[in-house]
């Protein structure tokens, strides 16, 4: 990312017209699809403010019109790539004081590419999955978390994975990935204790979302049979749980929480008729 493009991002921040309001603000990673979008809408039709990401700004920007038209909340998109360090901090430095005051951080955005065996596995495949997955969480979170710090207030949610609790044939390093959010997770639960800042894990099983296009790369016959014979978790519910999570008292954290569609027992055992 250049420097004409650094001034066009924060000079459109700035001109954005922002109102005073005691409403909370939540920031979504990956907000364009599946479980971000649906984390949006959710977080919307409660009255938050949303600060959303993503890379595809079209989809980003509608997404964005579609919430203030529809729910009368504040939405400022910023149109980034996790992976980038770089736009991931002049972006989210550049917001306006007003929206730093961000009370939940959800790290959602995250990918599978391809299903090879380690041994034939495609190096840009892993660099992908590792830059988003890792990389990107971390990035995201190195500069939100200290906004939290400094408001002594905040709730970050990372959307894990069962790929995180287990490893399944061909997920080698989609699993390693998700492993290491679970690991992250627990480690910000500790590092942060101390400023009251809650962080928690959503895993979730099969779900119906753009997941397996990406990571089937567009392979329609493959796909298609992902989800045949059995009812798997939708975007929306994954979304109703991350939402229940904020609403708990104050003395009240959920660490790490496992959802499953009840047609999957574990990574590899799904009842399909």
């Amino acid at each position: 990312m250049n420097a004409d493009n650094f001034s066009v991002k924060i000079c459109d921040i700035s001109e954005i017209n922002l109102k005073p309001s005691m409403n909370k603000i939540v920031l979504i990673t990956g907000a364009t699809s599946g479980i971000g979008k649906a984390c949006a809408i959710k977080f919307a039709q409660n009255n938050y403010y949303l600060i959303i990401t993503g890379r595809r700004k079209e989809i980003l920007n509608k997404l964005a019109d579609d919430l203030v038209r529809k729910y009368k909340v504040e939405v400022l998109p910023l149109n980034f790539d996790v992976r980038d360090r770089e736009q991931v901090k002049a972006n989210i430095d550049s917001l306006p004081d007003s929206w730093k005051k961000i009370d939940v951080l959800i790290n959602n955005a995250g990918l599978a590419v391809g299903l090879d065996p380690i041994q034939e596995g495609d190096i840009d495949d892993w660099e992908r999955m590792i830059d988003t997955n890792i990389k990107g969480l971390l990035y995201v979170s190195r500069v939100v978390m200290p906004l939290m710090i400094k408001n002594k207030k905040g709730h970050i949610i990372n959307i894990g994975s069962i790929a995180g609790k287990e490893t399944y044939p061909k997920g080698n390093v989609y699993c390693a990935t998700k492993h290491a959010v679970d690991s992250l997770t627990k480690a910000m639960r500790i590092d942060l204790l101390e400023y009251g800042i809650k962080v928690t894990q959503i895993s979730p099983g099969a779900v119906e979302t753009e997941f397996s296009i990406v990571r089937f790369k567009g392979d329609k016959e493959t796909i298609g049979k992902v989800y045949k014979g059995f009812t798997p978790l939708k975007a929306k519910d994954v979304a109703e749980v991350v939402y229940y999570v904020t609403t708990l008292p104050k003395h009240v954290n959920i660490n790490d929480m496992l959802i499953m569609p009840t047609a999957q027992a574990n990574a590899g055992r799904i009842n399909k008729v």
